[in-house]
C-alpha cells in the first residue's frame, strides 16, 4: 500500500504541479470523524484519504454489538430479581463476591461451561497487581459482569462519609481502568446500605443489590455436597431469587450441582445484562 501512494504521488505532481492546494496526509474534514464506541479486544484501523484498496484479506470487525434488552430490575424491599416487559418469573440470579481471589477463573470456566451467567463482585485489594488485573481482565473478556464491592471490605457504617465514597469511587475508576467499563452494580460488604452509599448510587448511576440467602460462609456448608444441597433445597428459593456465593474451593465444587438442580426445579439462569439500573 506504501508503494502504491508514493507512485500516485510522483504521478499527481507530474500532472498537476500547477495546483496549489493539498490535503493533508492522513487528516479528515470536519464531518468525516465519528466516534463509534468499540467492544473490547476489537480492533479499529483508520483509513487514510485518499487510499486504493488492493485484495489484501481484510478482517471485518462489528462494532455495532446491540446491547441486552433490559428485562428485569432488582426490588429493594427483598432484592429479587423481578421481571420486567419481556421477562419472566421463574428466574434466579447467581452472584460470587470476593473475587478475583483463588477461584474465581476456575468458577468462571466451570459456569460458562454450562451457559450459567453471573455477576462477579470484585474488592480493589484483590485487583492491587498484575496477576490480579489479568484475573479480572479474563472475567471480563469471558463475558461476566462485573460488581463493586469495595476497595477493601469494610462495614460501611463504621467509616466515614468521605472514606465511604472512597471505598466505592475508586474501585469504579480502578476497575474502569482495567477493562474499559465502569461497574453498574455495587453489593456493600456485610449487607451495610447507607444514606452516603446510597448518595453515590446516584451520582454513578448504579444500583445496589443485597441477597435473598447464602451459605458458603457458614462452617456446616463448607464442603461441596452440603452446601449444593442446601442451595437448592432451601426454602428460601423462590422466583427472583438472589444468590450469594462466594470465592471459595467448596462453592467452586458446587457449581455445577447447584446451577443443575436450580435448572431441574424449573429456574433460569438470569443474564445481569438485562437487569435495569437506575
Amino acid at each position: 500500500m506504501k508503494y502504491i501512494k508514493v507512485g500516485l504521488l510522483a504521478f499527481f505532481m507530474m500532472v498537476g504541479c500547477e495546483q496549489t492546494e493539498t490535503v493533508g496526509h492522513g487528516q479528515k474534514g470536519a464531518g468525516d470523524e465519528i466516534d463509534t464506541p468499540v467492544s473490547i479486544g476489537e480492533e479499529h484501523e483508520a483509513i487514510e484519504e485518499p487510499s486504493l484498496i488492493v485484495d489484501d484479506e481484510v478482517e471485518q470487525v462489528d462494532i455495532t454489538e446491540k446491547e441486552s434488552e433490559v428485562k428485569y430490575k432488582i426490588n429493594r424491599d427483598n432484592w429479587k430479581v423481578e421481571p420486567l416487559e419481556g421477562g419472566i418469573e421463574q428466574v434466579v440470579l447467581l452472584t460470587i463476591d470476593d473475587a478475583p481471589n483463588d477461584f474465581s477463573i476456575e468458577m468462571a470456566e466451570t459456569l460458562q461451561e454450562i451457559d450459567a451467567p453471573a455477576i462477579f463482585f470484585v474488592n480493589g485489594h484483590f485487583i492491587a497487581d498484575e496477576a490480579g488485573e489479568d484475573k479480572l481482565r479474563t472475567l471480563h473478556e469471558m463475558g461476566f459482569e462485573i460488581g463493586n464491592h469495595t476497595m477493601n471490605h469494610p462495614n460501611m457504617g463504621d467509616i466515614s462519609m468521605e472514606e465511604q465514597r472512597r471505598e466505592i469511587v475508586e474501585l469504579n475508576d480502578l476497575i474502569e481502568e482495567i477493562i474499559g467499563e465502569r461497574p453498574r452494580f455495587y453489593r456493600a460488604p456485610f449487607g451495610v446500605n447507607t444514606e452516603t452509599s446510597e448518595a453515590v448510587m446516584i451520582e454513578e448511576d448504579m444500583t445496589s443489590m443485597n441477597w435473598t440467602y447464602g451459605y458458603d460462609w457458614e462452617a456446616n456448608y463448607q464442603n461441596a455436597e452440603a452446601l449444593a444441597d442446601i442451595m437448592v433445597n432451601t426454602p428460601y428459593l423462590t422466583a427472583g431469587a438472589n444468590l450469594l456465593m462466594h470465592d471459595r474451593q467448596w462453592t467452586l465444587g458446587a457449581l455445577t450441582d447447584i446451577v443443575t438442580g436450580l435448572r431441574e426445579k424449573g429456574y433460569e439462569i438470569v443474564d445481569p445484562k438485562e437487569i435495569k439500573t437506575k
